[in-house]
This record gives structure tokens, C-alpha cells and sequence, in this order.
């Protein structure tokens, strides 16, 4: 018999009654080293008072009236990220995934409001944009597809790595590129600085639109504000959200005053996208992650942690084979199937999260402390131990 829920996610048997900062307890009193923050999402921790204080005071006004009336909030906060990036505005949404519905959808309408046509998107094998009809069809990969045809046209995947063949792919013809700065289901991949170089390069000779998904990556993970920053190019459209809502659901595209200008009344929407409670929260995340001293504090704190992921892999080389990321956005590749040192770390009161390519997803939120740090190094290091007998099998 199919459960009330419907079972989509092979779920891990616990359940959390309650969080602090970088530490989940759950029903049974046990608590965890939180390394994963609900996949990149709780960036400033657990019940973080300055959140809990925004939401709560916002609460007590106001839920929502919907988008037939001004929203003070949101002008608020898209004011915060177009005074800290390309942008000229923004739109809100829930998640990452209609941000991605809603980047398709501005890069295809740019072009039809020139009257050319020009459909096609490039993206990257690998990514993971979301899980709806256009998200699934844009990252292309066999097992999101599967069963779930007919798919919506107009995407082109190119291999993981074949740089020279996605600089190549963008044409007169091209609509857009599509790609993450850092892959994050992908197995904490990053793309080449010099490749979003010349993807912006490429872009500009032939009038086609960068979009980035910053959705993961995005929102200091990387130690910038945003992963792009380091490689010193712009994107026409930007998809954010995971951090932006620092646990509330939240999202939003961020875009140039060219490129969304086709997008005028009636052309989107969103029922809750952009409510004032998302919007109170999101200020008070971007109050703090867009300040210079916290996200050099980050910088600092990947430094430590990615010098002790180093001594751990050199400590486990039946275990792991190396590290891979930037900031708190960090893979341990891995020699054992994820999946089993993910369990290994749930019997050491850890939480981290699997992804493709053999690699181990460390995203602890970006307040853990230098003391949490160590603390989460030494039970990965008990986890390893555990599985160090085990034969490899990838």
C-alpha cells in the first residue's frame, strides 16, 4: 500500500524536532552535526535569531495579499540585490525550480520579442536545474527524464569538460546558455574560470544570453556573494534561491533591464512568489551575507576546513581521493559509494548529503564555528575508520 506521502525520496530514518545554529536534534534526543544545512538552504543555521526575529515580528502583520498589490518587501529586497549585482530587477518565486521556469521562459521571450527565431538552449551535462517539465529537459540527464516525455524541446547538452565544445556550441542561432558556475548535484564540480570567460565572450559576439543557476552556489557558499564574481564576468539572468530564503522558501531571477523588457503585465506570475513573510526574511539575509567582513569570515572558515579535509583524505586514502570546491561548497570524492559514508556519518552524529560524480557534499552553514569545524572533521575521520575494512566498489 502507497504511503500517505508520496514516497519519492529514499528517506533517512529520522526525524528533527529541533535546530541550533549548525546542530539538528532529533525525536529520539540524539543530535547532529549538520553538514549539508537542507542542501545549501539554512546558510545562517538553524533558528538563526536575527530570522527567527524577521519572521516572527513579520508574522504577527502580515502573510500574504498576493501580487495585485504592492509588497513593500520586495522592493526592498530587490533594490538589496540589484544594488549588489548586474541586475537591474528582479522577479520572486518559491523555489529554484520556478526560477529556472521563469529564466527559460525571459530567454525565450527576449527573442520572440525581437521577432527572431531563436529557441535553443546550451547547457552542461551534469546540471541539475529543478525538477520541473522545462528544468528536467534542460539538464537532460537519463535518470530526471525517464518516463517523463514528451520533453520539452530546444535543449542542448553538451559533456562535462568539453570546454572547447560549449564555447563552440553558442552560434548566431543559440537563445541562450545555461549553466551553474558550480555544479552542485553534479558532484561539486566547478567550471573553469577562463571557460565562463569565454562563455561570456562567445556570448557577446553572437547576441546570445548568459543565464547562471546560482540557486546552490550562489548567496556566499563560495566565499563571494555570488560564484561568478571570481571569474570576473556578469550573466544577462540569474537564478537564486536555496540561501536567499535562509530556510524559508524563497527564490527570484535576476535580470538585465535589456533582456527583461518583453517581460511585461500578464507575461508571469506567482500566487505566493514574493509574500511578506518570504520577503522579511530574505532582507534580513541579505542584511548579513552582503556585508564584506561576513564573507570574508567565510573565506576564512572554508580555508580551515578545506586544510582539514586534506589531512583526512591524506589519513584515509582507501576512503577518499581528494577535494574538490570552493568556500563551503566542498566535495570529498570518494572511493566507497556516498550513499555509505553519509550512513557511516549518521552513526557519528553527522549529516552530509550525496552527490554524482563519487563525491561527498559538505555545505555546513556559513555561521559554524572554527570548534564545530573540527568537531566535524573528527567524526568524518571516525566514519572513514568505520568503512576503511570495506572494499571499494566504484
Amino acid at each position: 500500500m502507497i504511503p500517505a506521502v508520496l514516497p519519492t525520496y529514499n528517506r533517512a530514518p529520522m526525524a528533527f524536532v529541533s535546530g541550533e545554529g549548525a546542530w539538528l536534534t532529533a525525536e529520539d534526543g540524539r543530535r547532529f552535526l549538520d553538514l549539508g544545512a537542507g542542501i545549501a538552504v539554512t546558510l545562517l543555521g538553524h533558528a538563526n535569531p536575527a530570522l527567527v526575529a524577521a519572521l516572527t515580528d513579520q508574522a504577527a502583520k502580515l502573510w500574504h495579499v498576493s501580487n495585485l498589490y504592492r509588497i513593500p518587501g520586495q522592493e526592498e529586497l530587490a533594490g538589496r540585490l540589484v544594488a549588489a549585482t548586474f541586475a537591474d530587477t528582479a522577479f520572486f518565486t518559491n523555489s529554484g525550480t520556478e526560477a529556472c521556469e521563469l529564466a527559460v521562459k525571459m530567454a525565450r521571450k527576449y527573442w520572440a520579442a525581437k521577432g527572431a527565431d531563436r529557441s535553443e538552449i546550451v547547457t552542461v551535462e551534469g546540471a541539475f536545474h529543478g525538477r520541473s517539465s522545462a528544468a528536467i529537459a534542460a539538464s537532460g540527464g537519463e535518470k530526471m527524464v525517464r518516463g517523463f516525455g514528451p520533453l520539452l524541446p530546444g535543449f542542448t547538452h553538451i559533456p562535462f569538460g568539453d570546454w572547447d565544445a560549449l564555447v563552440a556550441a553558442v552560434t548566431d542561432s543559440t537563445a541562450a546558455v545555461l549553466i551553474e558556475p558550480v555544479q552542485g548535484e553534479g558532484g561539486i564540480r566547478p567550471i573553469p574560470d577562463a571557460t565562463l570567460r569565454a562563455l561570456r565572450a562567445a556570448c557577446d559576439a553572437t547576441g546570445t544570453l548568459l543565464i547562471f543557476d546560482e540557486v546552490q552556489c550562489g548567496m556566499a557558499r563560495t566565499g563571494k556573494l555570488f560564484a561568478h564574481e571570481w571569474a570576473g564576468v556578469t550573466p544577462d539572468i540569474m537564478m537564486v534561491a536555496k540561501g536567499l530564503g535562509g530556510g524559508f522558501p524563497l527564490g527570484a531571477v535576476l535580470a538585465t533591464e535589456n533582456v527583461a523588457e518583453p517581460m511585461t503585465a500578464g507575461t508571469h506570475g506567482s500566487t505566493y512568489g514574493g509574500n511578506p513573510l518570504a520577503m522579511a526574511v530574505g532582507n534580513a539575509v541579505m542584511k548579513i551575507v552582503a556585508e564584506p567582513a561576513f564573507l570574508a569570515e567565510v573565506n576564512r572558515k572554508a580555508g580551515l576546513l578545506r586544510q582539514k579535509l586534506e589531512g583526512l583524505v591524506a589519513a584515509h586514502p582507501d576512503v577518499f581521493t581528494g577535494v574538490r570546491g570552493q568556500g563551503l561548497m566542498l566535495g570529498l570524492l570518494c572511493k566507497h559509494p556516498p550513499a555509505d559514508i553519509v550512513k557511516a556519518g549518521y552513526d557519528q552524529g553527522l549529516l552530509t548529503v550525496p552527490a554524482a560524480d563519487n563525491a561527498l557534499r559538505l555545505l555546513p552553514p556559513l555561521t559554524i564555528t572554527d570548534e564545530e569545524i573540527a568537531e566535524a572533521v573528527a567524526r568524518l575521520d571516525r566514519a572513514a575508520a568505520a568503512l576503511e575494512a570495506q572494499p571499494a566498489t566504484a
